[in-house]
């Protein structure tokens, strides 16, 4: 998970079966993050910002919050690939300058919602019940409060807590979605909330968050990604593959094996989309990701980074230092080169 839609760390080797219709099951099989010391349990992190430090379940380390000088930037997770696709400048105000941003009550709820859903399989498999998912949501508030303060701000205007009760019904609702739509009671994944990292021929640093890994005994792989949005309508649907294929990728570079089934589950509108990858398509999106990773070295060195207005800005946070809505960036903090004729189509980057 990264992001609302974007998340928060065990490994499991209990055995089990998965739900049928998924085709896959998990057991008896050795945890990846044993294997290599790139693929361990996430802490609560920006997948581009910093490795995450690996921590046993149930742990919630304290956030760095001491500013970090700017830097260029040395590797690449789905959501920050997204935000260079949607708008360049965008990206560097997230990776270079690290502008801050008001927290989201949307992307504070889809966290919410993956602890409570992540923490679920700390219980016994009979035990795994809608009312005891529900009952783990006041409790994982407070952890989120705790390692999160900024996200108090969310409800600082509602003094009788009566949004604060709507917004922990939503919650609720969302939890109990899920349980139509996956039984985990049938489920033993092999991995939680799982960093991964690898490091392509060409330099390039992979690295993300995976919500869910369910392994068969048979060693076949399932990535399992919860969103608390509504899915996609069918033209769309590529556009949110696009992270599923990128941890695919990531997976097949460090273990050689291409995963069987990407699996997003959306608990908004109660659908299931799913998609089974060939090694054909991780390839693509490897040339597509070292493209993309050619412009923001490019951008980079240049200090030429393009806004690309969409509807989408008027959720963003950075409009009063958007030039598409006259404002000016802060002076850019590294050195750059001159613009070479011909470069600098970085605002044109597309997902096909």
């Amino acid at each position: 998970m990264e992001s609302s839609s974007e998340g928060v760390g065990p490994v499991g080797d209990e055995g089990g079966a998965v739900a049928e219709s998924a085709g896959v099951g998990a057991g008896g099989v050795p945890s990846a993050a044993a294997e290599s010391a790139t693929m361990v349990p996430a802490a609560p992190s920006d997948p581009a910002a910093g490795s995450a430090p690996a921590v046993q379940a149930g742990t919630s380390p304290v956030p760095d919050r001491v500013p970090r000088a700017p830097s260029a930037p040395s590797s690449l997770s789905p959501s920050r690939a997204g935000d260079f696709m949607q708008c360049p400048l965008l990206y560097r105000f997230r990776v270079i300058d690290r502008l801050p941003e008001k927290p989201s009550a949307a992307a504070t709820k889809g966290t919410l919602v993956h602890a409570v859903l992540e923490r679920l399989f700390d219980a016994p498999a009979a035990e795994r019940t809608a009312p005891r998912a529900k009952s783990l949501i006041p409790g994982q508030w407070d952890r989120l409060r705790e390692s999160r303060p900024e996200v108090v701000e969310l409800f600082a205007d509602d003094p009788d807590g009566e949004r604060l009760a709507g917004w922990m019904a939503e919650a609720e609702l969302l939890v109990e979605r899920w349980f139509s739509l996956e039984d985990p009671t049938r489920l033993e994944p092999a991995e939680r909330e799982l960093f991964v990292e690898a490091e392509l021929a060409s330099g390039l640093r992979l690295r993300g968050i995976i919500d869910r890994v369910d392994v068969a005994p048979t060693g076949e792989v399932r990535i399992v990604d919860y969103k608390t949005g509504k899915a996609p309508r069918p033209e769309y649907a590529e556009s949110a593959l696009f992270q599923m294929k990128f941890y695919a990728l990531v997976v097949w570079r460090l273990k050689q094996v291409v995963p069987r089934r990407l699996q997003l589950v959306y608990l908004g509108s109660g659908d299931v989309l799913t998609y089974d990858p060939v090694l054909a398509d991780l390839e693509r999106v490897e040339r597509k990701l070292l493209a993309l990773w050619e412009a923001i070295r490019l951008a980079t060195e240049t200090g030429e980074w393009r806004p690309r207005p969409t509807k989408l800005c008027g959720w963003c946070d950075h409009q009063a230092h958007c030039p598409e809505f006259g404002g000016t960036p802060p002076p850019y903090p590294l050195p750059v080169r001159a613009v070479e004729s011909g470069g600098g189509a970085q605002g044109r980057m597309g997902l096909d």
